[in-house]
């Protein structure tokens, strides 16, 4: 018989930067999951304090490209409606994702979220024996779909990774 497990809501985040400066967020992307299942996707490009981009060979991102978006205080509310209820929040290598969260708040004067972190390299290292658990290696190892380093595709293959960790066991 197929026992069914039931998942915590979380929030899986990417961000991706402009620079070495963890406050220097250009891209954000959340992906929110109650039940096991997608419920509401959230993605943006962010205008970072300064027109610097030392990562664009990364992420293709330039300061043309941002210009003319929202800054990260702008999106904060937004971004807190939709963390709100969330149990936890993932990201694959979070204290990166979790670093840059926290240098925009305190950049901006918000509030730090409250919420507790989970790694998903640490959970798909817990669960599957990998050459690497990089997030595109781990994403081939389970059929996921990548267009790596694009926010919200990055955000997608996170929560998936963090819903086949749960379905082995490993707790997140």
């Amino acid at each position: 018989m197929y026992k069914r497990i039931v998942m915590p809501t979380f929030a899986a985040l990417d961000f991706e930067t402009a620079t070495y400066q963890r406050n220097s967020a250009c891209a954000l992307a959340v992906v929110k999951v109650a039940d096991g299942q997608v419920a509401e996707s959230f993605s943006t490009l962010i205008r970072p304090p300064t027109d610097e981009f030392r990562f664009t060979g990364i992420h293709g991102l330039t300061w043309d490209d941002v210009k003319a978006s929202p800054t990260f205080a702008d999106i904060f509310p937004a971004v807190d409606a939709i963390l709100a209820g969330c149990d936890f929040l993932v990201a694959h290598n979070a204290p990166f994702d979790r670093g840059v969260f926290n240098a925009c708040c305190t950049h901006y004067g918000m509030p730090e979220p409250g919420h507790r972190w989970s790694c998903t390299v640490r959970a798909a290292r817990a669960a599957w024996d990998l050459p690497s658990h990089k997030l595109n290696v781990v994403c081939e190892h389970l059929g996921i779909p990548l267009d790596h380093h694009e926010a919200l595709s990055d955000a997608r293959a996170c929560a998936r990774i963090a819903i086949a960790a749960a379905e082995v066991g490993v707790q997140l």
